[in-house]
C-alpha cells in the first residue's frame, strides 16, 4: 500500500533492525519501544487490522508471536513478555502489527501508561536485533 511505513520496511525501501524474515511476515525493532527488544510482527501483506487478515495466515502469524516471546526469555533474559496490538484505535501505524515486548517484574508498566525508551546508538538497535533474530 502506498505510503504504508511498515510496507517499505518490508519492500526493502525503509531500514529497519530486523528480527525475523519470513515468507509471510517480518519482524523488526520498534523505534520508540517500551523496553529495550520490543519488536514489531507484521504480515507481509498490507492487512489493515486483525479483522481483515485472511483466516489461514493467522496461525503462521501468531506462531512467529509465540517463537519472538519465547526469544524474549531466552534471548534476552526477560522473566516473560506482553504481546498485544491495536485495531484502528491507538494503532499508529495503519497496517497489522503485534506488539512482543519483554517484561521483568517492576519493570515500570503499569496498564496502559507505557513509557517509551530509546536506545543508546544504532549500534546497540542492531545488536538487540541480531540477538532476537538468532534465537527465532
Amino acid at each position: 500500500m502506498s505510503g504504508c511505513v511498515f510496507c517499505e520496511i518490508i519492500k526493502g525501501e525503509r531500514p529497519a533492525h530486523l528480527v525475523l524474515d519470513a515468507e509471510d511476515a517480518m519482524a523488526f525493532l520498534d523505534t520508540r519501544p517500551l523496553f529495550k527488544g520490543h519488536t514489531l510482527l507484521v504480515p507481509r501483506e498490507h492487512h489493515e487490522t486483525l479483522t481483515d487478515l485472511p483466516a489461514d495466515l493467522v496461525g503462521g502469524l501468531f506462531g512467529h508471536a509465540q517463537r519472538l516471546a519465547a526469544s524474549m526469555e531466552s534471548v534476552l533474559g526477560a522473566a516473560g513478555s506482553f504481546v498485544a496490538m491495536n485495531n484502528r484505535i491507538s494503532q499508529s501505524v495503519p497496517h497489522l502489527h503485534v506488539h512482543v515486548v519483554p517484561r521483568n517484574r517492576k519493570d515500570g508498566l503499569r496498564g496502559f501508561f507505557w513509557p517509551r525508551q530509546k536506545y543508546d546508538s544504532d549500534a546497540e538497535a542492531a545488536e538487540y536485533a541480531a540477538r532476537l533474530r538468532a534465537g527465532t
